[in-house]
């Protein structure tokens, strides 16, 4: 009887995660700001430039992120 092959399996992206969440080229994981979506004409347009610019995700949150794309989509 000839011995099995252990065959390593393929990890699954987290698609919402996919959606939500870039990798950079030297790993970092960024994000969208909130508070960006409506009611923009009562907030100053120095705020909305800053909430239009994407930002780190924290450090504790970042190792998450990077097992939800192990592949770094």
């Amino acid at each position: 009887m000839a011995k099995a092959k252990k065959v390593k399996l393929k990890l699954k992206t987290h698609k919402g995660a996919a959606k939500r969440f870039k990798l950079t080229a030297t790993g970092r994981a960024m994000r969208r700001r909130s508070f960006a979506r409506h009611i923009l004409t009562s907030k100053p347009s120095k705020r909305k430039r800053r909430l239009s610019q994407a930002a780190e995700v924290s450090t504790p949150d970042a190792a998450a992120v990077k097992k939800m794309l192990p592949y770094g989509l």
